[in-house]
Protein backbone atom coordinates (compact mmCIF):
# COMPACT_ATOMS: atom_id res chain seq x y z
CA UNK A 1 0.00 0.00 0.00
CA UNK A 2 1.20 3.49 -0.77
CA UNK A 3 2.42 5.74 1.97
CA UNK A 4 -0.17 8.18 3.25
CA UNK A 5 0.64 11.75 4.21
CA UNK A 6 -2.09 13.67 6.03
CA UNK A 7 -4.50 10.86 5.12
CA UNK A 8 -4.08 11.21 1.35
CA UNK A 9 -1.89 9.42 -1.15
CA UNK A 10 0.79 10.71 -3.47
CA UNK A 11 -1.65 11.18 -6.35
CA UNK A 12 -3.31 14.14 -4.62
CA UNK A 13 0.06 15.82 -4.19
CA UNK A 14 0.94 15.17 -7.84
CA UNK A 15 -2.34 16.75 -9.00
CA UNK A 16 -1.79 19.74 -6.70
CA UNK A 17 1.76 20.15 -8.02
CA UNK A 18 0.55 19.98 -11.63
CA UNK A 19 -2.04 22.71 -11.03
CA UNK A 20 0.42 24.92 -9.13
CA UNK A 21 2.89 24.70 -12.02
CA UNK A 22 0.05 25.34 -14.50
CA UNK A 23 -1.06 28.40 -12.55
CA UNK A 24 2.51 29.74 -12.41
CA UNK A 25 3.02 29.22 -16.16
CA UNK A 26 -0.37 30.78 -16.88
CA UNK A 27 0.54 33.88 -14.89
CA UNK A 28 3.93 34.12 -16.62
CA UNK A 29 2.45 33.65 -20.10
CA UNK A 30 -0.42 36.07 -19.45
CA UNK A 31 2.11 38.91 -19.28
CA UNK A 32 3.59 37.94 -22.66
CA UNK A 33 2.55 39.63 -25.87
CA UNK A 34 1.51 38.28 -29.24
CA UNK A 35 1.16 34.58 -30.04
CA UNK A 36 3.07 33.52 -26.93
CA UNK A 37 0.00 34.36 -24.88
CA UNK A 38 -1.83 31.52 -26.67
CA UNK A 39 0.54 29.04 -24.98
CA UNK A 40 -1.81 29.16 -21.99
CA UNK A 41 -4.37 27.00 -23.80
CA UNK A 42 -2.20 23.89 -24.44
CA UNK A 43 -0.69 24.10 -20.93
CA UNK A 44 -4.18 24.22 -19.41
CA UNK A 45 -5.41 21.33 -21.59
CA UNK A 46 -2.33 19.24 -20.77
CA UNK A 47 -2.82 19.80 -17.03
CA UNK A 48 -6.52 18.94 -17.38
CA UNK A 49 -5.75 15.75 -19.31
CA UNK A 50 -3.12 14.58 -16.80
CA UNK A 51 -5.46 15.33 -13.90
CA UNK A 52 -8.35 13.42 -15.49
CA UNK A 53 -6.13 10.42 -16.20
CA UNK A 54 -4.88 10.39 -12.60
CA UNK A 55 -8.43 10.67 -11.26
CA UNK A 56 -10.19 8.13 -13.49
CA UNK A 57 -7.39 5.55 -13.76
CA UNK A 58 -5.91 5.21 -10.27
CA UNK A 59 -3.22 2.61 -9.71
CA UNK A 60 -4.31 1.69 -6.19
CA UNK A 61 -7.80 0.52 -5.19
CA UNK A 62 -10.05 2.96 -3.33
CA UNK A 63 -10.52 0.54 -0.46
CA UNK A 64 -7.15 -0.46 0.97
CA UNK A 65 -6.48 -4.17 1.21
CA UNK A 66 -6.30 -5.44 4.78
CA UNK A 67 -2.73 -5.83 5.90
CA UNK A 68 -1.73 -9.23 7.18
CA UNK A 69 -0.09 -9.22 10.56
CA UNK A 70 3.54 -10.24 10.36
CA UNK A 71 4.24 -13.19 12.63
CA UNK A 72 7.81 -13.54 13.78
CA UNK A 73 8.84 -17.18 14.16
CA UNK A 74 12.10 -18.29 15.74
CA UNK A 75 13.22 -21.12 13.48
CA UNK A 76 16.42 -21.71 15.51
CA UNK A 77 14.52 -22.22 18.78
CA UNK A 78 15.76 -25.76 19.54
CA UNK A 79 19.29 -25.05 18.39
CA UNK A 80 19.44 -21.97 20.59
CA UNK A 81 18.53 -24.02 23.67
CA UNK A 82 21.01 -26.75 22.74
CA UNK A 83 23.76 -24.11 22.52
CA UNK A 84 22.65 -22.61 25.84
CA UNK A 85 22.69 -25.99 27.60
CA UNK A 86 26.10 -26.86 26.09
CA UNK A 87 27.53 -23.51 27.21
CA UNK A 88 26.07 -24.06 30.70
CA UNK A 89 27.61 -27.54 30.96
CA UNK A 90 31.02 -26.25 29.85
CA UNK A 91 30.80 -23.37 32.35
CA UNK A 92 29.89 -25.68 35.24
CA UNK A 93 32.60 -28.18 34.30
CA UNK A 94 35.19 -25.40 34.19
CA UNK A 95 33.97 -24.03 37.52
CA UNK A 96 34.20 -27.43 39.23
CA UNK A 97 37.65 -28.00 37.75
CA UNK A 98 38.83 -24.60 39.02
CA UNK A 99 37.44 -24.86 42.55
CA UNK A 100 39.77 -27.70 43.72
CA UNK A 101 42.75 -25.67 42.56
CA UNK A 102 41.52 -22.73 44.57
CA UNK A 103 40.68 -24.65 47.75
CA UNK A 104 43.61 -27.05 47.65
CA UNK A 105 46.25 -24.43 47.06
CA UNK A 106 49.09 -25.17 49.48
CA UNK A 107 49.58 -22.69 52.27
CA UNK A 108 53.16 -22.54 53.40
CA UNK A 109 54.01 -21.67 56.98
CA UNK A 110 55.90 -18.52 57.61
CA UNK A 111 59.22 -18.99 59.36
CA UNK A 112 59.36 -17.70 62.92
CA UNK A 113 61.82 -15.02 63.65
CA UNK A 114 64.30 -15.90 66.25
CA UNK A 115 66.06 -13.23 68.24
Amino acid sequence: MAELVLGVGTGVFIIALIWIVTLALTIILSRATGATKLGIIPIFLLALTISLVLIFFPRAPEVPTPETKIQIVDMFFIGRYVLLSLASVVFLAGLFMLLPLHFLEPVYAKPLRTH
